[in-house]
């Protein structure tokens, strides 16, 4: 009986219902670990693909494309093909009912089917980390930091710098960016990054952020102002062939056109692959030939030696160079969007990676047997519920902390900074703590100010910003004033500062 249509549609909308229900009920419970942090935003995710799935087979249903939906409708109705009659309807259908339920007893029996759905929110989904990259928490760049170092666009780096300039393709120069090595080395370092922010933010909409950039880009790519590619698309042929340096629409003359000066109109005629020799006269000719003459139409004598002609064996080479630069440099843009979305990732990376410098061998192997331990312990305490209605702190072993510790230190105090993102510290310790961590020293860093302690205690970034404008205000009384403070001697031995020594001499008195 749940074949029907209609059927089908009820369910799936109660199926939609208990999975909404199931997303609002697993995000209410707070993850104790970055483990479970991690496995909850999957399982949302697995429950908003399904939600999706079946709101697109609802839609199917009441577009009713094939009619089914009303003809289903009309039957329950009464509605056959000799006219319309209720009562038959009803009695035949509920004959239908009583025969499916005499020949399927077992059908009466009602099945509870919330308990499949709560399994869902207990569901470890199966997360692939590598060993470095710590269930999540640093990026595992080696691979490709040893393509970056053996590369001739690269540089011979150690990897916790290679941490600090994977981020910035647009500082790698150009030359060395129209290669195919590199070309590869951009696509892996992208997938990667891909790969790793779809594992650690599943409910991340990556389509849309990558739409996003993209719109961005063609609008800077347009105007020729995208970071370490600016101008290049009328550089390989994507613009129109007579946009040069020059703008020739507003010269009807050669001798108009040689008031650009020779240094112009070199530029000019190279930006176009022609030749850029000869006297001003000869260079104005040259380039007033491209305002109503095609590249492709002029002669070969023209051009410069080694330059191919925009035309060659009926071909237009030119375009296709423009699309193979432009999606390297979409792919940079990319990039520098996830690494701006991993910031912090990379900051914990690059920590691990110093830290791991300063250990021995057995000191590595001793820590990660620690992170063994601590895992397994997690995962078998994880069913048990631990009584904490005060919502205390959780201690070294897991538990909640004493209460009066949680009073003696005040950790029901909560600090806000400004500076930080508004982000909030509890307890003092932690308030004091935090102007040295990273994320206070980001926000500084943006604002363009040293992270000094002349700034302990200035959470405000109105605050900040006046006691460095009274900081440099002060350090400019203190510094070196040559007009001042520099010494002249005259021939009779007198001292004088260089403002009355200067004056004095424009008199004549010295």
């Amino acid at each position: 009986m749940s074949s029907t249509l209609l059927e089908v549609t009820r369910a799936s909308h109660e199926e939609v219902e208990r999975l909404e229900r199931l997303v609002v009920k697993d995000l209410q419970t707070e993850p104790a670990t970055n483990k479970d942090r991690l496995h909850q935003s999957h399982r949302v995710r697995n429950m908003i693909e399904q939600i999706i799935d079946t709101t697109h087979k609802l839609v199917d249903i009441y577009e009713d494309k094939d009619g089914a939906r009303k003809d289903e409708i009309a039957a329950l109705g009464g509605q056959t093909a000799t006219g319309t009659n209720i009562f038959s309807a009803f009695y035949d259908r509920l004959k239908e009912i009583r025969e499916y339920h005499r020949r399927h007893p077992a059908a009466r029996v009602v099945i509870d089917a919330s308990d499949d759905y709560e399994q869902l929110l207990i569901e470890e989904p199966q997360i692939e980390f590598s060993g470095e990259e710590g269930s999540g928490r640093y990026l595992d760049l080696h691979e490709l930091f040893n393509e970056y170092y053996n590369s001739k666009f690269g540089a011979r780096i150690e990897y916790t710098a290679y941490l600090d300039v994977f981020s910035q393709p647009q500082k790698i120069p150009r030359k060395a960016k129209s290669t195919r090595p590199y070309r590869e080395y951009l696509q892996k370092l992208l997938e990667y990054l891909i790969y790793f922010f779809e594992r650690t933010e599943p409910l991340q909409d990556l389509d849309r952020i990558f739409s996003k950039v993209t719109s961005e880009f063609e609008e800077e790519w347009t105007i020729g102002k995208v970071e370490g590619w600016e101008n290049s698309s009328q550089e390989n042929g994507s613009a129109p062939q007579n946009h040069t340096a020059i703008d020739l629409n507003s010269y009807s003359t050669v001798e108009e056109l040689m008031i650009e000066g020779p240094d112009k109109l070199k530029e000019a005629l190279g930006a176009l692959g022609l030749k850029t020799g000869g006297t001003i006269q000869q260079r104005a000719e040259r380039l007033f030939l491209t305002k109503h003459t095609p590249l492709e139409k002029l002669d070969k004598k023209h051009f410069a030696k080694g330059s191919r002609k925009p035309e060659q064996n009926g071909v237009m080479p030119a375009p296709q160079v423009g699309d193979d630069v432009k999606e390297i440099a979409l792919m940079e843009a990319k990039i520098r969007k996830l690494c701006d979305l991993l910031d912090e990732t990379i900051v914990r990376t690059k920590e691990n990676v110093e830290k791991k410098q300063a250990l021995t061998y057995e000191e590595m192997e001793a820590e990660r047997e620690e992170d063994d331990v601590q895992a397994e312990s997690e995962s078998d305490e994880e069913d048990q519920q631990i009584y904490n209605p005060l919502k205390l702190p959780m201690g070294w072993d897991g538990k909640p902390i004493p209460y009066w510790l949680y009073k003696l230190h005040g950790l029901g105090q909560e600090f806000k900074c400004e500076i930080c993102g508004n982000h909030s510290y509890w307890g003092r310790r932690a308030y004091e703590r935090h102007f040295k961590e990273w994320r206070h020293q980001h926000g500084m860093r943006c604002l363009g100010i040293p992270n000094t302690k002349n700034f302990n205690e200035i959470t405000s970034i109105e605050e900040a910003k006046q006691l460095w404008e009274r900081i440099q205000e002060k350090q400019g009384l203190n510094k070196w004033r040559p007009d001042l403070e520099e010494e002249y001697e005259d021939q009779e031995g007198n001292i004088y500062n260089k403002k009355t020594y200067t004056d004095l001499q424009r008199q004549g008195l010295i």
